[in-house]
């Protein structure tokens, strides 16, 4: 380039940018201000792609965590996951310093008191019911267990499979009948309880002892982390189920109706029972033992039993809690994985409410039910497992 050239470039250059320098403008520095109108609008089309790409790729925390429990339990080699809030958050710290206070809740005191002195005297009637009247209450039994079991549990707190809308009417009844809170409720701790699992965060944390994790949790005023962790979860999909919410607006007649009067007057009605063994048999009784079967599964399947999918977890395998809550006892199974619609690798096996789920989907009622692969399964005892695994 000619110096005469020069001059003129550099000219060209400080009119652009009069406001910098005469530094900028030497020789040996060519003019850095200036940039063409086309690399502007290039640069901002770059900005405005790379904000949206990082929007789109942007997880709602259920995703995020559910993304993470399927790169752990799987190797991200899973198709189906958990769609709610209920895989455990290893984030969550207990804080430090002194426990708050126990404060006892004596209306809960008193009524549990009431209730199992009502059940020993149902034991007292027991031999004066009727075999039509002990069969009702065996029919009680299992409608009860199946309002949780089908329907709080694997349906409504999990979404492990789904439900038609006579179904979910039908388990929202049946959830009732079981009076162990409306369903929204009992999903809602739930989900809490899996999420933070042994933690003061846990309803019915089962480090405090096995008294605490069956009953006592219910006869004391919540942790407050319980209440704060309750808060915080994301439970849209239960709001959105007109059937959750009837049942919720309308859980005490529900209760009065289905839980006490029905189990009662229905043997009464029907084939002449006495009042009293209806009461206190098909009723109080049932109630009680339908109660004390979901309490074991929180209580003794997280204290006894092995640990075959996940060792470094307290939720075990039991057996007896397994065929007294109708399928409930794989509980280490259910913490691995909490999505699986069986709550067990085997299927049927003590596994009344699996029979119950795939008799429903049979018949067009439910749809859909979550499953974990065999493989996924002998990966993950080979890597987390006590070594106690069975095939069968």
């Amino acid at each position: 380039m000619s110096t005469a050239s020069r001059r003129t470039f550099l000219s060209l250059s400080a009119s652009c940018c009069a406001h910098f320098s005469e530094q900028h403008l030497s020789v040996s520095s060519p003019p850095i201000c200036y940039r063409h109108p086309h690399e502007e609008i290039k640069k901002k089309k770059k900005l405005e792609k790379k904000k949206q790409n990082k929007q789109g790729k942007k997880m709602t925390q259920t995703e995020t965590r559910s993304h993470h429990a399927v790169k752990q339990q799987n190797g991200g080699a899973m198709t189906e996951t958990s769609t709610v809030e209920d895989v455990f958050d290893d984030t969550y710290r207990e804080k430090e310093g002194k426990k708050p206070p126990r404060i006892f809740v004596w209306r809960n005191i008193l009524l549990m008191s009431l209730l199992h002195g009502g059940a020993l005297y149902g034991l007292v009637l027991l031999p004066h019911a009727s075999r039509l009247t002990l069969a009702w209450s065996a029919v009680c039994y299992l409608i009860s267990a199946l309002g949780v079991t089908a329907g709080a549990h694997r349906l409504w707190s999990h979404r492990s499979y789904k439900a038609s809308f006579p179904l979910r009417v039908f388990l929202a009844l049946a959830n009732s009948m079981a009076f162990q809170n409306d369903v929204f409720e009992w999903a809602r701790d739930h989900r809490v309880h899996h999420k933070y699992s042994e933690t003061d965060a846990d309803p019915h944390n089962a480090t405090r002892g096995f008294f605490f994790a069956h009953i006592g949790w219910l006869l004391v005023r919540k942790h407050p982390d319980v209440i704060e962790k309750g808060r915080k979860l994301e439970l849209s999909d239960l709001r959105a189920d007109a059937v959750v919410m009837f049942q919720r607006r309308h859980y005490k007649l529900s209760v009065v109706i289905l839980c006490f009067l029905v189990p009662m007057l229905v043997p009464w009605y029907f084939w002449g029972e006495s009042l009293s063994v209806g009461y206190f048999v098909p009723g109080l009784l049932r109630y009680t033992v339908v109660l004390n079967a979901t309490w074991l599964v929180n209580s003794a399947a997280h204290i006894w039993g092995n640990r075959p999918y996940d060792g470094s977890i307290n939720p075990r395998e039991n057996p007896l809690v397994a065929f007294s809550a109708a399928g409930e006892g794989f509980h280490n199974y259910h913490h691995t994985f909490p999505f699986d619609y069986a709550t067990s690798e085997f299927g049927c096996k003590l596994n009344l409410t699996t029979a119950f789920i795939d008799l429903m989907c049979f018949m067009g009622l439910a749809k859909d039910p979550k499953r974990v692969s065999k493989e996924t399964i002998t990966a993950r005892v080979k890597r987390t497992g006590d070594g106690s695994h069975k095939s069968g």
